[in-house]
């Protein structure tokens, strides 16, 4: 099912001059507000949890999905490229699990690494805030990056609706319009992040049972899509 050749491209691609320049501001910037954070108010686990879940798992982690998912193959389908790369025998179903591990590999580095990171340098762990979050953005990249790879393929437009449902959706709505947070990744994640941290500090209008299968299930059901789209976008390119 993973194809090395295919991997190797797709991390040429994803991590390009330009998106890999993106995928590093957001973490530094993260960082860079954890440590002013830190300097002028100390060691608080609310605040803690405030800005990684603020930031953290509501902006950086979609915006990086939005990144990585739609760049592990919008490009290829921009170009043409991506027939040639369907000409060869490697299957459709190889070539769409390939490129998600691609994504999701490179959403968790650059979202959860600096997560983890920004959560000790706030609170030292407290209350296991850093390790809660750091799971909530785990389980996160990879659905946004299951959901970003299908509209890579889906749309040539993917880059600003990714961001549109990024910043508008999982920013705006998921946090703030109740009926909305039931289909919010964010709080799939963060129901996770529930079980983990103090009692209290962290929400989630999503149960833990719930959350599961939702992740589980928009994750298969986007990676399948994406797999029957490059199905006919091969035969598309043959005719």
């Amino acid at each position: 099912m993973y194809n090395p050749t295919v991997a190797r491209l797709t991390y040429r691609a994803v991590l390009g001059r330009r998106r890999a320049a993106i995928l590093f501001i957001l973490p530094a910037l993260l960082i860079a507000i954890a440590v002013a954070v830190r300097v002028f108010n100390g060691a608080d686990d609310q605040i803690a949890t405030d800005v990684l879940g603020g930031f953290a798992l509501a902006t950086m982690v979609p915006l990086i999905g939005v990144i990585a998912g739609t760049g592990s193959i919008g490009p290829e389908i921009d170009d043409g490229s991506i027939v040639y790369l369907l000409s060869k025998p490697v299957k459709r179903s190889t070539i769409i699990f390939t490129k998600l591990i691609v994504a999701i590999a490179v959403t968790m580095a650059f979202s959860a690494i600096p997560t983890l990171l920004a959560g000790f340098i706030l609170n030292g762990n407290g209350q296991q805030v850093a390790v809660a979050y750091t799971v909530a953005a785990l389980v996160a990249s990879i659905a946004y990056s299951a959901l970003f790879l299908l509209l890579g393929t889906v749309s040539r437009n993917a880059v600003v609706i990714g961001l549109i449902y990024a910043l508008v959706w999982e920013a705006l709505f998921g946090s703030m319009v109740a009926g909305a947070r039931t289909l919010s990744v964010q709080q799939w994640g963060l129901s996770l992040a529930e079980e983990i941290a103090g009692d209290g500090l962290i929400g989630s209008d999503v149960g833990l049972p719930l959350a599961i299968v939702l992740l589980a299930g928009v994750t298969v059901a986007a990676t399948w899509y994406a797999g029957q789209k490059l199905r006919v976008l091969k035969l598309a390119g043959e005719e």
